[in-house]
């Protein structure tokens, strides 16, 4: 299902979805090249209206994958930018930005690691505050981008001890073929969100690249009460050696990945963005989408949603009444 239809004039899409839930209802927050993009719902399923950008950094460009964190009634943003007089994204660091309510603005605190490093996913547990990131491995095995997670002395300060926590395994995670030498394949696994059930413990991941016929989502899982989860050792579901991905291409929509989760009344939401089939123009179209995520033991299935038909479609008022009747 899609979440957003963006009006006239406004950004056509909203690549990185990451949902919270706070006072005055729902946000997404959207990677963007000139400033994190905002998005606010009194619903999970909407109506959502944009709202402008939330985070603006004089002089930095590409604000990649922002994740949003509530601590004491402030609101802590995890991104990550880079200069716009650079042209290699593998400058992209992390930097954390504050601000008193989830709409901004946020105002940029520090830079939290060297570059390369985005995709933050900061969560509390009862140890304390426990980041997830992507770098990179250019040493051994199958080189390219991995997750790892560390602790956080406070909103501010990595303790810079980090665990890796995902790795490459697959062929269906190469996102670049002979990218250094031949036979030297570049592999992604990024977009990293943790959440907990009892015991069962969630990392959900991105594969490849989206603009790769097999980008997905894929999860790891551990079991245990242990809070610090740097401690935790996660397996990909339902093995490190067997592609089994949780989200991926289907006959409407491609470029799955890069999702978060939201929970209302029990029931897990997975927001996600994707682009319409054999939908490629010369700009980004990859739309935030909504999905139910089943969690039964360690296995989590992702049921999509249909967009509701569209009132100003006959023909999708023709097919609603033929329905009815």
């Amino acid at each position: 299902m899609k979440l957003i239809c963006p009006g006239p004039g406004e950004p056509p899409a909203q690549p990185d979805p990451y949902i919270l839930h706070a006072e005055d209802g729902y946000w997404i927050y959207a990677t963007g090249p000139d400033g994190v993009r905002l998005y606010r719902s009194p619903a999970l399923t909407g109506p959502w209206r944009y709202e402008g950008l939330a985070l603006r950094e004089p002089g930095m460009k590409e604000f990649w994958a922002p994740c949003v964190l509530e601590i004491d009634g402030h609101y802590y943003m995890y991104y990550s930018s880079f200069p716009e007089n650079e042209s290699d994204v593998h400058r992209e660091a992390l930097k954390v930005a504050e601000a008193e309510h989830p709409c901004g603005p946020f105002v940029y605190r520090k830079t939290l690691l060297p570059p390369f490093s985005i995709d933050a996913h900061v969560v509390r547990t009862g140890a304390g505050l426990f980041l997830f990131y992507a770098r990179n491995n250019y040493d051994r095995g199958r080189v390219g981008t991995y997750i790892v997670v560390d602790r956080m002395r406070d909103p501010y300060t990595v303790e810079g001890n980090p665990v890796a926590a995902v790795v490459p395994t697959l062929d269906e995670e190469i996102s670049v073929r002979d990218h250094f030498h031949p036979g030297e394949h570049w592999h992604t696994i990024e977009g990293p969100f943790y959440f907990r059930k009892g015991e069962d413990h969630f990392l959900m991941y991105s594969g490849s690249s989206y603009g790769n016929d097999r980008y997905f989502v894929g999860y790891a899982t551990a079991h245990g009460a242990e809070e610090d989860l740097r401690r935790l050792r996660f397996r990909k579901y339902p093995s490190a050696d067997v592609y089994a991905p949780l989200l991926w291409r289907n006959e409407t929509e491609e470029g799955t990945g890069h999702n978060s989760v939201a929970e209302e009344n029990g029931v897990f939401y997975i927001v996600y963005h994707a682009r319409d089939v054999g939908e490629r123009p010369p700009y980004d179209t990859r739309t935030a989408r909504l999905g139910r995520l089943h969690v039964q033991g360690d296995r989590l299935t992702v049921e999509r949603i249909p967009d509701p038909p569209d009132p100003t479609d006959p023909s999708s008022a023709s097919a609603a009444e033929s329905r009815r009747g």
